[in-house]
């Protein structure tokens, strides 16, 4: 499926040197906000505080936000899950308090926003805190969890792991599938693109939790398959038009691909921004790091993956095996036997 084709190669190549230092002073950027700066690791990763409360009605979270802060327990997060009624709420690590007081201050501090008072009802398995107010509960705690420092640690050296092996097989794939000049270059995009998300979030100090790890590695995935697309087409327009130079084979599986680049990354593209739009602050930081690696995993399949496979020195000879004497295929003759 095509919407339009271009009749004549874009040369690309013949700019490869420019994107290239371009990518490099991205890159560059991004390493150098990631040791200035660091990333802003969620309380899944430091340790903190999960509090699940529900409202008799939609819940304010602006005004559920403001209530919480007022007890300066450092930065939080206040978002829906599930439902309008719903809400989840994320503390920092509190060093000098138990988790008990923290739950009882920030439940106080909700209930008191809604014109209430709590109060200690038995449940049956224990004495339990509600929000009383005229008769009603506007707020009722449902769960509360805490996440030590221990359990972050593991985490994020689980989330270290995961990456390394998603690197590590892309590279062994890609050099089986076609050859180790295209898995170097392939694996050096994929870098580039996660490097450059990562630099985003310590640049702005994006809280980096665990739904955006998952999205940095949707777009390691994302962005080879793009690169494999344009491999491929190497590969194939290497066999077709053998008079071509490398530069101008690049070119080709470049510019006869784009038609179906801008389909897939379009669509794509389209979902990831309503969730960034619509999704509220749950798939936000997940859609944003989506958005920023779908875009620069264009960017480098094009101008950095293929130009680096172009500066390795790929050549007809390194992805058709040459066993035999090669065929013109303009020949009509070509294979015929007497």
């Amino acid at each position: 499926m095509e919407f339009f084709r271009i009749k004549r190669d874009i040369p690309f190549m013949r700019h490869a040197l420019v994107f290239n230092a371009i990518s490099f002073l991205t890159f560059a950027a991004a390493v150098f906000f990631l040791v200035t700066r660091g990333l802003h690791l969620s309380i899944e990763f430091t340790g903190g505080s999960l509090i699940e409360v529900q409202y008799a009605q939609s819940a304010n979270l602006v005004k559920a936000r403001e209530a919480i802060e007022k007890l300066n327990f450092g930065e939080v997060q206040v978002q829906n899950f599930g439902s309008s009624r719903d809400v989840l709420i994320r503390l920092p690590l509190r060093g000098g308090m138990k988790q008990g007081e923290v739950v009882n201050k920030v439940f106080g501090a909700l209930c008191s926003a809604e014109g209430g008072q709590v109060a200690t009802q038995d449940a049956g398995k224990g004495p339990v805190q509600v929000c009383q107010a005229g008769g009603a509960s506007p707020v009722s705690l449902q769960r509360s969890e805490f996440v030590g420092p221990q359990v972050g640690d593991e985490l994020a050296h689980d989330g270290a792991l995961a990456l390394l092996v998603t690197v590590v097989g892309i590279m062994i794939y890609l050099a089986i599938r076609f050859e180790w000049k295209f898995a170097v270059a392939g694996i050096i995009a994929n870098l580039h693109d996660v490097i450059i998300i990562l630099g985003f979030f310590a640049y702005f100090q994006w809280e980096f939790s665990l739904s955006v790890l998952a999205a940095v590695l949707a777009v390691l995935g994302y962005s080879v398959n793009e690169s494999v697309v344009i491999f491929d087409r190497i590969r194939e327009t290497f066999r077709r038009m053998r008079k071509l130079e490398t530069p101008q084979v690049i070119d080709h599986a470049i510019t006869s691909t784009m038609s179906r680049t801008i389909i897939t990354h379009g669509s794509t593209e389209m979902m990831v921004l309503a969730m960034l739009i619509f999704g509220g602050p749950t798939l936000h930081y997940f859609a944003l790091a989506l958005t920023i690696g779908i875009l620069f995993g264009i960017y480098s399949s094009v101008f950095v993956a293929a130009a680096i496979a172009m500066w390795l020195g790929v050549k007809r000879e390194d992805l058709i095996k040459t066993g035999k004497k090669d065929l013109d295929p303009n020949d009509p003759h070509a294979g015929a036997v007497v």
